[in-house]
């Protein structure tokens, strides 16, 4: 991928600090509500497992992830590098631990949200590739390399498995890719490691 250079654009300092906490806000309302929550944190199971199980009932599934709001367009469009700022990472979530299907699923979220791009980990205007919204993750604090690290071998996993062999930041910059099929390789890949954590 071709180098960018970006130009930070002229936002008031107070207006970026509110708009990163929006989306650092948003990110962990997603990530609590996919966290098992346990009467003690040496018991596997829930509470609600626990219950229905004393009562020989089947434990009520849990209810859907809640869905990611879309981010402000001024942290769209600051350069990725202001992400990294130590004081920043420290205030929105540095540190934070997610899976690699959590990391999948906020990829695809992050695409959704900033919109998609083909050629360069971003666009002017702030759309992401696959490889640039996981970067947006990464300079956030959620996950570590080693995680985003797995999530790309999972993505080309699901594109091997299609004949693909390309790795998938170009497979990203094909000039007849689409958006969907940039969601739906993300998607298939997360669901590829949750069915695996199921079996």
């Amino acid at each position: 991928m071709a180098a960018q250079t970006l130009t930070a654009p002229a936002v008031p300092t107070q207006e970026l600090a509110y708009e990163a906490a929006l989306l650092v806000r948003e990110i962990e309302q997603y990530l609590t509500a996919r966290v098992r929550t346990t009467a003690h944190p040496l018991v596997t199971k829930t509470t609600a497992e626990l219950i229905a199980e004393a009562l020989g009932t089947p434990a009520s599934a849990a209810g859907p992830a809640p869905v990611l709001a879309p981010p402000a367009r001024a942290l769209r469009l600051l350069p990725d590098w202001v992400l990294s700022f130590p004081l920043l990472r420290q205030l929105h979530g540095a540190g934070r631990q997610i899976s690699v299907a959590e990391h999948l699923e906020l990829t695809a979220l992050v695409i959704e949200r900033y919109g998609w791009h083909h050629g360069a980990l971003r666009s002017m205007s702030g759309r992401r590739c696959i490889l640039g919204a996981q970067a947006v993750l990464l300079r956030l604090g959620y996950g570590d390399e080693t995680t985003a690290i797995a999530a790309g071998n999972r993505l080309q996993v699901v594109l091997a498995a299609r004949g693909i062999s390309e790795p998938y930041h170009r497979w990203n910059d094909a000039q007849s890719r689409t958006r969907e099929e940039a969601l739906v390789l993300v998607r298939a890949a997360a669901a590829h490691v949750r069915q695996e954590a199921i079996q």
